[in-house]
């Protein structure tokens, strides 16, 4: 057979269609990303989210379509032999040979308002083991798991990596890239993570006021325990101009290169016609290009000619 795979609205690796392609593959069937000009016996659809336009051509070249991922369906799941096979990295060539991407759990036992997770995915459970993601001599692992230290398995899985590492010339080194929950840094736990090699920096949630100081606790017993490195915060953009300010503005005047907060602003999946604030995407462009961030106070930036963000503090 001939399969093509869309993903519609996202460049970011996924893998659902690693995972299919893979499947496919394995069954001497051909796998190509979907071409308009070709045709094809299945064509798989992938759309992460809700709020993003579906593919826009209308598909006559093949004879069936299987349209999957939260922006179509939150319910949608692969069937069982497809769920936990071995990813397919060779449709990503951008993606290197060290990468590899996996969960090691699944849910989260949090219920944000901006988050979809436990509606999906229900509360935390135990999903991979770090081997099954550290294959073929991929040693840098992004994990995007969306509350590891909510779970047992999921510590204890942290746990496998320090020891793995240990004696091991080719260190795994690990990106959390949906960020740690800061709360449930404990002195023992902050030892563990600063054993941890880390691709890039450590990434916590900061989307409330109460969390400032979780995180502030937490980056201080993780360097207590010899870490030098970034962190990276996650702040959701809500409604309350000041606070959001405020939560982020936190981290700038910290006066360290170190601290490194990410705005997203807050997207309703249920209100397909939202309109995102202007004051939120200023805010998240300004955050989000580090040398704006470091060298320009928010009210002195000028997103647009003759427009200087003090007009928000008026």
């Amino acid at each position: 057979m001939n399969i093509g795979l869309l993903a519609v609205d996202s460049n970011y690796p996924n893998l659902a269609l690693m995972k299919i392609s893979s499947y496919h593959k394995g069954k001497g069937d051909l796998v190509e990303w979907y071409n308009p000009f070709d045709k094809y016996d299945i064509v798989y659809m992938s759309k992460i989210f809700s709020f993003t336009p579906d593919y826009g051509q209308y598909m006559t070249n093949t004879t069936q379509i299987c349209k999957g991922g939260t922006g179509y369906d939150i319910s949608s799941t692969l069937p069982e032999e497809i769920e936990h096979i071995k990813l397919d990295y060779s449709i990503y060539p951008s993606i290197g040979h060290k990468t590899a991407y996996g969960f090691l759990t699944r849910g989260c036992p949090n219920k944000c308002k901006w988050c979809i997770v436990p509606k999906k995915e229900g509360d935390i459970k135990p999903y991979m083991d770090v081997e099954e993601i550290a294959i073929d001599g991929r040693n840098e692992l992004i994990l995007m798991d969306n509350n590891i230290l909510a779970s047992d398995h999921g510590i204890e899985q942290i746990e496998k990596i320090i020891k793995m590492n240990e004696g091991r010339m080719k260190k795994i080194k690990v990106d959390f890239n949906q960020g740690l929950d800061a709360r449930l840094v404990t002195d023992e736990i902050a030892k563990m993570l600063s054993r941890l090699k880390w691709i890039q920096q450590i990434r916590f949630g900061c989307d409330t006021p109460k969390q400032i100081e979780e995180c502030e606790k937490a980056c201080a017993m993780i360097d207590k325990h010899g870490y030098k490195g970034e962190y990276f915060f996650y702040c959701i953009l809500l409604d309350d101009f000041d606070e959001s300010f405020s939560r982020v503005n936190h981290w700038k005047k910290k006066g360290s290169s170190r601290y490194l907060p990410h705005c997203q602003p807050f997207r309703d999946i249920g209100n397909k016609s939202q309109i995102i604030p202007q004051w939120q995407k200023d805010m998240a462009r300004w955050t989000d290009r580090k040398h704006l961030f470091r060298t320009c106070e928010f009210e002195d930036f000028e997103p647009r000619k003759g427009f200087k963000c003090k007009e928000y503090f008026l």
